[in-house]
């Protein structure tokens, strides 16, 4: 690479940093301002402090966790069968996987609110607790596409039909094949996607608002229509907890292949 092309690299790193970065800041710096003369972390203090802030994000937490649990145990065997006996249903899987980007949000909630309102032959929005279920299975398709891809790329990444083939030799039967020695060898995949799903749950708001759920999204619209320096925090620990859930993405990544370079 001759200078020009290096310094080329250089000014659109430098840019597109300070593009990031700028608005960033001034949203951080504009957060501290809530105490009028002097910098302070007041609207830190009264958001942590509220409790619709706690049952928010606790509530998001939680829907994260099921959306999780129910996302790997229908990606895992899904993407593991397709790639040990339907190799050639891949490319449909793929794009099957790749419609929750295409088709928004807010047209699969009003699909679910069509078919399962309480006139509906499996009314679930009446009840709370269905209603969070239906919410869950929304979460899973909104993060399929990421779930499916870290998955899939860990699965890869092993020789899964010979694992499958000693497993059975050894007398296993498929949960044992699946929960014994899939899951542990493509573990940094399963997180990926795992980390990836919680980052989508915390953000979400159109599914959560139009199901009447008490999400950290809809949290999020409230105060921002509602208050001054109050949403600035709120952007600001949103940042942090997902960019958290990225770099805990890259921790395992690398200590995964660190463990497979020393194996």
């Amino acid at each position: 690479m001759n200078k020009s092309s290096r310094l080329g690299a250089w000014i659109a790193i430098v840019v597109g940093t300070l593009y990031f970065l700028i608005p960033l800041f001034a949203t951080f710096e504009f957060s501290l301002r809530m105490r009028r003369g002097t910098y302070s972390f007041d609207a830190y203090k009264v958001v942590l402090g509220d409790p619709s802030f706690q049952a928010s994000f606790g509530y998001s937490v939680l829907m994260a966790f099921v959306t999780i649990v129910i996302g790997v145990l229908l990606v895992v065997p899904t993407a593991y069968w397709v790639q040990l006996r339907l190799p050639k249903l891949r490319p449909v899987v793929e794009f099957i996987t790749l419609l929750p980007v295409v088709i928004p949000a807010i047209v699969i909630v009003f699909g679910y609110l069509r078919l399962y309102n309480s006139s509906s032959w499996l009314p679930m929005t009446g009840n709370e607790r269905a209603t969070d279920l239906l919410l869950a299975f929304g979460y899973v398709t909104l993060a399929l596409p990421y779930m499916y891809r870290s998955v899939d790329a860990g699965l890869r990444a092993v020789d899964v039909r010979t694992l499958t083939e000693a497993a059975e030799v050894l007398g296993a039967g498929w949960p044992t094949i699946l929960f014994k020695v899939i899951f542990p060898n493509i573990r940094s995949g399963i997180l990926s996607g795992a980390f990836l799903t919680f980052a989508v749950v915390i953000g979400e708001f159109t599914m959560a608002s139009l199901l009447d759920r008490p999400a950290f999204g809809p949290y999020l619209q409230l105060i921002g229509a509602n208050r001054a320096y109050e949403p600035s925090a709120l952007a600001i620990i949103a940042f942090v907890v997902t960019w958290a859930s990225m770099g805990l993405i890259q921790v395992f990544g690398s200590v995964r292949a660190a463990a497979a370079h020393q194996s």
